[in-house]
């Protein structure tokens, strides 16, 4: 490695390395996160029944996937990779891309994660009690058990896994659906690719090849094309008055969020329109007028912001203008007096209202059902075109699990600011704990 390539390393989470505690600190941080999940009735640890049965359902992984490929349709061949944190633990959405001349072709496969966890199983019992994993900075409170999110249900590279592809053909000018087609499929993943390897890869071709076992798989021109395509996304979304609180985005992280939010939102209008069915949709309320009002005139009046007068007709609209020209030190300032007129968002059996921030009329949660439990209801919803007779219940339950999980990393994060720890250095890092020896 060269020296410039050093710094360049140090600048990431890669290449500063873990966070150093000690020993007392370390069960100082225990002993805070057993009161919180006493607190929220947060479940740490798994029933045996829970493990057992999750065990189970990873022997001969490889002999039921091959006993299920003439059942599903077989995408092995197709250019596929997976864009996560460096210190992901499982990998649950994959996407593969084309472009035609009228049109764009996006996958986005989905860890089949309904294939072993159902509602006669102990761990869909278990996820209901949980309704999502909780992640803490340097500490994941998981929704499925690890030894099952982490093997089958994870899109591992070089391996074949069981996956709900959402096919979607999309207009070449307008990026409208022309086609979905949602199915079962056996995928396999060419390449594990961090959002750092994803920028590198964007501005190095080349280094592709140390990214893959198969160098003849067209993975840099994949990745080139899918971030057009999303940045195409994501422009077309702010026009249209989706509020964008994080305008400086790497192009990774847009790649993943408007492809995952494509894929959600093709899911929910097929179960809505084409199906009829209930589903477990993603409603948030807008805030009043007035209390629009009280936000944008708090932005107005931060030293060196000014809001554009064209965009004052729609808030959002407004709230992304200002936020690409407002001086970086105000940015938290903005978008935290957005965020305190916004109402929560909630899951309900009906779409009413849609969703206000994201400007869309339907939306719903498809694309992580390892760690959410709207997402997995939605999985079973879409394969058996039915609806659980408890929907109402667990639209409420992973309502509450959610709020419940915010505000635990909530008072953790500031804990943890309160012994002299950076959350987010924790969290992007992870920790390492050393003894006093280590230190001297």
């Amino acid at each position: 490695m060269t020296t410039e390539d050093a710094q360049s390393a140090a600048g990431t989470a890669e290449g500063q390395g873990p966070v150093e505690i000690d020993e007392e600190l370390a069960r100082h941080m225990a002993n805070k996160r057993e009161e919180l999940f006493e607190k929220f009735d947060i479940r740490d640890e798994f029933p045996q029944e829970v493990l057992d049965e999750a065990e189970e359902r990873t022997t001969d992984v490889q002999q039921e996937i091959a006993d299920e490929v003439d059942e599903r349709r077989d995408l092995r061949d197709m250019t596929t990779w997976t864009t996560d944190p460096i210190d992901a633990q499982d990998f649950d959405d994959a996407i593969s891309v084309e472009e035609h001349d009228d049109e764009y072709v996006l996958w986005v496969h989905i860890a089949d994660v309904t294939h072993y966890v159902n509602p006669e199983t102990a761990m869909w019992t278990e996820a209901v009690e949980r309704g999502n994993t909780v992640y803490l900075p340097g500490y994941t409170i998981h929704m499925l058990p690890p030894v099952l999110a982490e093997t089958v249900c994870s899109l591992v590279p070089n391996e074949d896994r069981l996956a709900h592809t959402v096919e979607m053909h999309l207009d070449k000018e307008t990026l409208s659906y022309e086609t979905i087609d949602i199915y079962k499929s056996v995928i396999e993943s060419d390449a594990r690719l961090t959002y750092t390897e994803a920028e590198n890869l964007l501005d190095d071709p080349d280094s592709a090849d140390d990214l893959l076992e198969d160098t003849s798989v067209d993975l840099a021109e994949k990745t080139e094309l899918v971030w057009e395509l999303a940045d195409r996304m994501h422009q077309q979304r702010k026009e249209d008055g989706s509020l964008v609180l994080n305008p400086a985005r790497d192009r990774a992280h847009t790649i993943i969020e408007e492809c995952m939010l494509k894929a959600n939102k093709a899911v929910t209008h097929e179960l809505m329109w084409d199906r009829g069915v209930e589903a477990m949709y993603r409603v948030h309320p807008q805030p009043s007028p007035d209390e629009w009002d009280k936000a944008l005139m708090e932005i107005q009046e931060l030293d060196g912001v000014s809001i554009p007068g064209s965009a004052w007709d729609d808030p959002r609209k407004a709230v992304n203008a200002t936020l690409e020209q407002a001086p970086g030190r105000q940015l938290d300032k903005i978008q935290w007096a957005v965020m305190k007129v916004m109402p929560r968002a909630k899951y309900m059996n009906d779409p009413f209202g849609g969703h206000h921030a994201l400007n869309f009329e339907i939306y719903g949660h498809f694309t992580s059902p390892i760690r959410r439990l709207s997402d997995l209801i939605n999985h079973w919803i879409v394969y058996t075109n039915d609806v659980p007779e408890d929907l109402v219940a667990l639209c409420d339950r992973a309502s509450d699990r959610q709020k419940d999980a915010e505000q635990c990393e909530r008072e953790y994060k500031q804990f943890l600011e309160e012994v002299g720890l950076d959350a987010a250095a924790v969290n992007n890092r992870g920790l390492e704990i050393v003894d006093d020896d280590d230190e001297e």
